[in-house]
């Protein structure tokens, strides 16, 4: 049975995913509707294909934006659309297939149970995950929380989660970054800088290799500048916002 919502949708950001969307899309669609696809520009014709599968599939919205903006922007105009359409959270996963659809109802679920909070999901790696990302993570998990004085981030990186949307909108109005690949690790910090309470719930993740259909769009050394890049930005808010992170925490409230 699909679980459906009025409050709560299942967003999946989507850049050249090549053939391996459909099958990400048609599963999340097995656990839950709405879906919307914002389609960030891609040119692999996928942006054809979800079309027309969203022609025959009232649960399914897609949103071809015409030029690559980065995955960030892509969140964002999903969040305005979402806003405007009366949705109160989202769920956001990957279109390339890593991310579990048998967790999306029960992440709704948790989100439900906990509205202000914002519900992260903590990778299960398997035998199929590339060591240098599994140990590179770590180290960016490592900064996320410092700059959060320790408040509960789980993974910083995972962008299988569920938040609060007008929390993430006005997080993402007030400053230019997150725009990229830097999205989901800024998206934790600064909304637990604003309150935001972080809840962890495990779920397993699948990398596909080129055989399988899977498409990689990482890449080491310039997303490696973009992550560095971003935790000195925002080491140097978290200097500046430690008088009051540290009365919060005094005060239970943090």
């Amino acid at each position: 049975m699909i679980a459906g919502s009025t409050t709560h949708l299942v967003l999946i950001p989507s850049y050249n995913p090549g053939a391996k969307v459909y099958e990400t899309v048609r599963a999340a669609r097995q656990y839950w509707t709405p879906v919307w696809v914002v389609v960030d520009g891609s040119t692999d014709g996928s942006a054809e294909g979800l079309l027309a599968m969203a022609a025959q599939d009232a649960g399914l919205r897609v949103i071809a934006l015409p030029r690559n903006q980065g995955k960030g922007a892509a969140v964002l105009h999903g969040l305005e659309q979402a806003a405007a359409a009366g949705f109160s959270h989202v769920l956001t996963m990957d279109s390339d297939g890593q991310h579990p659809p048998e967790h999306i109802p029960a992440f709704m679920a948790e989100s439900s149970r906990q509205p202000d909070a914002m519900i992260l999901g903590v990778p299960a790696f398997d035998a199929s995950a590339p060591a240098l990302r599994v140990q590179g993570r770590r180290l960016s998990n490592w900064w996320a929380n410092l700059e959060t004085l320790w408040a509960g981030i789980g993974d910083s990186l995972f962008g299988f989660r569920v938040y609060p949307v007008e929390a993430l909108r006005r997080v993402m109005r007030d400053q230019l970054w997150m725009r990229r690949f830097d999205f989901d690790a800024e998206a934790v910090v600064r909304l637990c800088w604003r309150g935001v309470r972080p809840v962890n719930l495990p779920a397993p993740v699948r990398y596909y290799s080129a055989e399988e259909g899977g498409v990689s769009h990482f890449r080491y050394l310039r997303d490696n500048v973009l992550l560095t890049w971003m935790h000195t930005r925002l080491f140097a808010g978290f200097v500046l916002r430690l008088p009051v992170l540290l009365a919060r925490r005094a005060l239970g409230r943090f």
